[in-house]
């Protein structure tokens, strides 16, 4: 006989309301493949996200935006490529956005399922999540750690460009790891 269990989506200290993301303390980063034999990190530096959580928190709900412009690789002729219409194309589409439409467990962590909207195309994209906990801060708010990633394939959003190398494979690969680090507060009340 199997028995299946339900994971308790109780988390200490966490309470209901609208949490706001501190961007000082949480970063937007992604890594992609390179030549075909490294990887280049980089973060967004300018987004906004606002967490409703709910009494239950698998309806909770998270909005998000990132300014495509932030963008920093730490090289900024590389930057400004990516910034052209090769790859992001900030001219047309300055800001990507992310949207829950649900939560649910995965073991002892969380998928948030979500839409990325980036290049024009909206597509779903779940987060893997790990809630780091919650903790109150000495002014008087209460501090929500979240650790999630994600991986999209760029293609899938409209940016194809392909630069082959002369012994084969491309400049830059078509998996895109996305890891965010957030921390969000709430007036402690």
């Amino acid at each position: 006989m199997t028995t299946t269990t339900t994971p308790s989506t109780a988390i200490p200290g966490l309470v209901p309301g609208t949490w706001t993301v501190d961007p000082l303390h949480s970063q937007v980063s992604f890594t992609v493949r390179h030549m075909m034999v490294s990887k280049v990190r980089g973060t967004f530096r300018n987004f906004d996200a606002e967490l409703v959580i709910a009494e239950d928190p698998l309806r909770s709900s998270v909005d998000a935006t990132i300014d495509v412009a932030s963008f920093d690789t730490g090289n900024a002729d590389r930057d400004a490529h990516i910034r052209s219409a090769d790859f992001l194309d900030l001219e047309q589409y300055p800001t990507m956005t992310y949207r829950s439409t649900g939560i649910r467990p995965d073991g002892d962590d969380y998928v948030v399922d979500g839409e990325l909207s980036l290049h024009g195309v909206t597509r779903p994209v779940p987060l893997q999540l790990e809630v780091g906990g919650v903790t109150p801060d000495p002014y008087g708010n209460l501090r929500l750690g979240l650790s999630a990633t994600a991986e999209i394939n760029r293609r899938d959003f409209g940016i194809d460009i392909t630069m082959p190398l002369e012994a084969g494979g491309v400049v830059v690969g078509d998996k895109v790891r996305i890891t965010l680090d957030v921390e969000a507060t709430r007036p402690n009340s």
